[in-house]
Order: C-alpha cells, then structure tokens, then sequence
C-alpha cells in the first residue's frame, strides 16, 4: 500500500513540475500573431526597381551639379615654403628655431567665391587613426575638473618631468601634445581678409566632451614640443582649434576646418598668403596643403555622392527592363507546380 501511494506522489509531483516549467501561452509566445508575407511578384519588382531607378539618378546628377559648382582653391606648401637652401635638409630647417619660417605666396582665384568661404588646412601621409594614437587622451580629463589627474591613457605625454614637479598635464596625450600649429593670413587689395575662427567645431563636442570649467595646465612646457601652445586662460570649451584637431581622422589624407571668411572673392582677383610654417610633417613625409573653398548645399566638393546614386539608379533601371523583358518573352503562371523539382523529374523519385 506504501509501495502504491508513494508512486503516486512521484508522478504527482512531476506533473506538476511540468506545469510549472510551462510556459503562459500567449500569441506571441506561440508565434501566432498575424504577419504580412508579401509576395514579390515580377510586377511589384519591375515596379520597385523602376522607382528607384527614377527616384535616384534625379538626385545623384543634382548633387554632381552641385559637387561642379564648388570653387575649390588648394595649394600645397610643405615643399612650396622650403627656402632653397633647405631643400635638401628639410628637418634641419623645421627644428631651427631661430629660422624665419614665414612664407608669402601669391594666388589668382580663377572663380568667383563667395562668402562664407571655408579655409581648410589638409595633411598627407599623416595617421591620426593609428590605435596607440587614438586611444592617447583621457576623456574625463577632457569634461571634468575633478578628473585632471586623471592620464592612465595619455602616456608619454600624461605627467610633466621631475624636474618640473612631475605634474599632470592637461589636456594629456599624444593627440592634443600633437596639435597643428601652421597661421595664415590671407589679404587682398591691400586689405586682411579676416578668417573668422568661431562655430568651426561641433557643439555636441563643446558642450559634452570639453568642459567649460577645464583649463589648460603645464601644456607644451616639457623639452620636446610637439605642435601648437595653448592660452590657460581659456577653457577647452572654448578652443575650437583643439577640438577641431581632438576629433581623429580615418584617413591618412584629411581636411580640417581652420576658418571662415566672410567675404566674397572676385573673379581673377589676387590675393596673398602669409604661411607660418611650423608644423614638422618633414620628419615622416608628410604632406601640408592650405585649400580655400566654397560650399553648397551637399557640402563640400564629393563626386563620389552624385556618382553612387546615378550607379544604383542606373542598375535598377536595367534589372527593369531585364525583367520585364523576361517577363514577357517567357511569361509562366505564379506558382506553377510544373516547375517544382519533382514534377519537372518524376523519375528521380524513385
């Protein structure tokens, strides 16, 4: 009788673990809630491929038509500003201090520009996306006062020597000890054209990665100088300069925003450049170019934008017309059962 009742029990107990380890049911659970299976057939793709087709070649030939109306002026000074002595002995002419590094050029602006006309410094061969490069800065430091200890990431440039007190330096790391520090002055007719160094970073930057109450300290005071100096009595919010240059680069070749002009530029007007050139990019080949352009509304002049939607539209087109020719020289009922595998050979079965 004890035999029968604990069996009992036994089998009790485990149907009711099974219920318990089952779970609510639900629609969702269950996967039966109802769903859209879209059936695509050939009228709804030529259809589709068409209005792609038509919708993206409008669009990729106005932005190559805007990409062609942007007056682009580069010119590259690396080599350019060399005094002909140093041309041989570039390094010994970039690290002598007591070397006068200005430069003057003259350019004929060949198109009209007009205003705002964007200055841009551009380096070549220059890797700001190597990893020990990008991972050199401490964003706490960056937002917050607190944090200016903070540089467990900045090495070598994270502390000031011993013999000047071994203290932090901020901003710490390789990128921001690494700043860009080429000027230019741009005039013509006799008259300074002002660049305009305001709003030429990002506000989301200014206003969540540099803080307002961070300043400057023991920045470009060790032995090796890397590039530009700082003012310690502005806040990194209000560099623009440093976080302009603090926002990596992908690419070996890039563009940074230096200003703005805000004065138009006449046709075959002539304007002169006066370059500081202090930046050493001689030491690993680099490449210096100053570029003046204008803008319109896909920005900048980008080819690649107009040529990659015409190529999408064009390629629609085509497998349009492919199917619909196809679909009306070979037509064939949807879902013909002919054509299943089994049908088409009933012997294989077998």
């Amino acid at each position: 009788m004890s035999v029968e009742s604990s069996s009992t029990s036994v089998a009790v107990t485990d149907g009711q673990s099974k219920n318990f380890r089952k779970p609510k049911y639900s629609r969702f659970s269950q996967q039966e809630l109802d769903a859209w299976q879209p059936i695509l057939t050939p009228s709804w793709a030529i259809s589709i491929f068409t209005v792609i087709g038509l919708i993206f070649i409008p669009v990729g030939l106005a932005s190559l038509f805007a990409s062609e109306s942007v007056v682009e002026v580069p010119f590259r000074y690396d080599d350019e500003c060399l005094p002909p002595d140093y041309k041989d002995d570039a390094l010994e002419y970039i690290q002598n201090d007591n070397i006068n590094k200005t430069c003057t050029r003259n350019l004929t602006i060949k198109n009209k520009m007009k205003a705002p006309i964007y200055v841009y410094y551009q380096l070549g061969n220059f890797y700001q996306n190597h990893r020990r490069y990008v991972k050199s800065r401490d964003d706490k430091q960056l937002r917050n006062k607190a944090s200016e200890n903070d540089v467990g990431s900045c090495s070598p440039e994270d502390y000031t020597s011993t013999e000047l007190g071994h203290k932090p330096i901020v901003p710490c790391g390789i990128i921001a000890w690494s700043l860009f520090n080429d000027t230019y002055r741009i005039s013509s007719n006799n008259k300074d054209l002002v660049i305009n160094k305001k709003n030429i970073a990002w506000k989301s930057d200014q206003l969540a990665k540099f803080g307002s109450d961070v300043y400057p300290k023991n920045f470009q005071i060790g032995g090796l100088i890397g590039g530009a100096r700082l003012n310690e009595s502005i806040p990194l919010s209000e560099q623009e300069d440093l976080i302009v240059w603090m926002r990596t680069a992908a690419l070996p070749t890039f563009r940074k925003l230096y200003g703005k002009i805000e004065t138009d530029i006449e046709v075959n007007e002539e304007v002169m450049l006066v370059i500081e050139n202090n930046y050493n990019t001689y030491e690993f080949g680099g490449r210096k170019s100053l570029v003046l352009s204008t803008t319109t509304w896909v920005g900048g002049r980008n080819h690649f934008l107009g040529m990659a939607y015409i190529l999408i539209g064009g390629v629609s087109l085509l497998l349009a017309v492919g199917f619909l020719l196809l679909y009306v020289m070979q037509p064939r009922p949807l879902g013909d059962p002919s054509y299943l595998s089994w049908n088409r050979n009933p012997g294989s079965l077998r």
